[in-house]
């Protein structure tokens, strides 16, 4: 593995004896991935995610008895105390 060109391409500057190191690292992640990928998943379902949860969301609706509207502005509370 090139680790100086996996380096540049993730714009990252690395010093000589990190080169080593990473080069290492490289090599131990690639073994993890030939193991995953021996793996028999021909009974697995596709899926996206594995909770069963879904999001929950509210319709966007304007509550019109909240909107204070004097002229062309809005009233709203003060977000900083005037001293």
């Amino acid at each position: 593995m090139d680790v100086k060109h996996v380096a540049k391409l993730a714009n990252l500057t690395l010093k000589p004896n990190e080169e080593e190191k990473f080069k290492k690292q490289f090599a131990e992640t690639l073994k993890t991935i030939d193991v995953i990928n021996e793996l028999d998943t021909s009974d697995i379902a596709p899926t996206s995610q594995v909770t069963g949860l879904t999001n929950v969301t509210r319709l966007d609706k304007i509550d019109a008895s909240r909107i204070i509207k004097i002229g062309d502005y809005f009233k709203v509370p003060a977000i900083f105390n005037a001293q």
